[in-house]
């Protein structure tokens, strides 16, 4: 099959021929059709200092995947062959104090799909049954390939009640621009995004942000007294991992606001502890997504809305067939895109272009 792979200890990946996996018999075999790159497959593409500490190759990467069930294991009941799915990347144990309590993206042996065992750029690809999220059968391919990052920015959004809220998201990425348009769909009364780059915040815009901000030409703070807002942020979603994203944040928060952080920064940075304290703000770090509240969440909102569904597939801005790999990792370095997906199936396999 093909296989989009880390081969060696360096910088780069190789299209390589690989044997399709074996189906264990709690496992289910998944043909995959569309394939989201996530920045986690650029650090590996890169061979930056996190990739070289944590990937032992030759593996083969990428976990946001949506396609066609082909085997399931002798013991598997709860999905059938010919089933579409998506998967939950994170792999668990299942035997630590988080997952026997119900706290399973809490495990602390989890095991990422792509990065700690073969991964999802491939023809196929097998994962436990307990981690297949069976989808509608008339699921857009390329929006069933992102409910992973779509899951990050539930889980952020979610986070805190949101109602009548108004919320600032810094950072315009895919998953920034999901969990405004989630802000949106769940009643936040103004939503406000911020980034360096004009071509995410006309994104964030389509998708139903209120107001947008260019920090290099205007300030947090200006963007308030626009919208007439007087006493700061009630709610802030931080996806963009910016030291001055989140001083600027901290520095527009109203007293008691509550701050959700999904961004890895680089490093350490540091906090203006001072103002948490004294406008007693609540920081809560997120990871991942909550299984399986944030897939039940998911799926029910995407079928009780068709703006969010609309929002969701608008962050998709390019699809690439799988053997254009190169193009599709350079049009995601490039920040003039969306999210970005790899078309392994053998229908429709030809260049999207930027709707731009």
């Amino acid at each position: 099959m093909r296989a989009l792979a880390k081969t060696t200890a360096a910088a780069g990946l190789e299209l390589i021929d690989a044997p399709e996996p074996t189906c264990g018999p709690d496992d289910v075999k998944i043909r995959v059709l569309r394939a989201g790159l996530c920045g986690t497959d650029l650090h590996l593409e890169a061979w930056d200092s996190w990739a070289a500490a944590t990937v032992d190759p030759p593996q083969i990467i990428g976990h946001e995947f949506y396609g066609e069930v082909v085997e399931v294991g002798a013991n598997v009941v709860s999905v059938r062959v010919g089933q579409k799915a998506s998967g939950e990347g994170h792999i668990v144990c299942g035997i630590c104090r988080n997952c026997r309590a119900g706290r399973r993206h809490l495990c602390i042996r989890t095991i990422g799909l792509g990065v700690n065992r073969d991964g999802a750029f491939a023809d196929y690809v097998v994962i436990p049954a307990s981690n297949v999220w069976v989808q509608p059968d008339d699921l857009d391919l390329d929006v069933g390939a992102v409910f992973d990052p779509f899951g990050n920015a539930t889980h952020t959004a979610l986070s805190f009640p949101i109602a009548g809220e108004d919320v600032l998201v810094t950072g315009a990425g895919p998953i920034g621009v999901m969990g405004a348009a989630i802000a949106k769909h769940v009643g936040a009364r103004y939503v406000v995004v911020t980034d360096v780059s004009d071509y995410r915040l006309d994104l964030a815009k389509a998708a139903g942000a209120d107001r947008v901000v260019n920090v290099t030409r205007e300030r947090i703070a200006d963007a308030q007294r626009s919208l007439g807002m007087v006493e700061g942020f009630d709610i802030a979603l931080e996806m963009s991992g910016n030291p001055s994203a989140v001083d600027e944040l901290i520095a527009n928060m109203n007293h008691g606001g509550r701050i959700a952080m999904l961004g890895l920064p680089a490093g350490p940075f540091p906090v203006d502890w001072s103002k948490v304290i004294t406008h007693m703000l609540t920081i809560k770090g997120i990871y991942g997504r909550e299984m399986y509240d944030t897939w039940y969440a998911m799926s029910a909102m995407l079928a009780s809305s068709r703006e969010l569904e609309q929002a969701v597939r608008s962050v998709i801005t390019h699809r690439f067939p799988a053997e254009d790999w190169e193009q599709a990792f350079a049009a995601a370095r490039s920040g003039e895109c969306g999210k970005v997906i790899m078309d392994w199936s053998d229908e429709d396999a030809t260049p999207r272009e930027s709707r731009r």
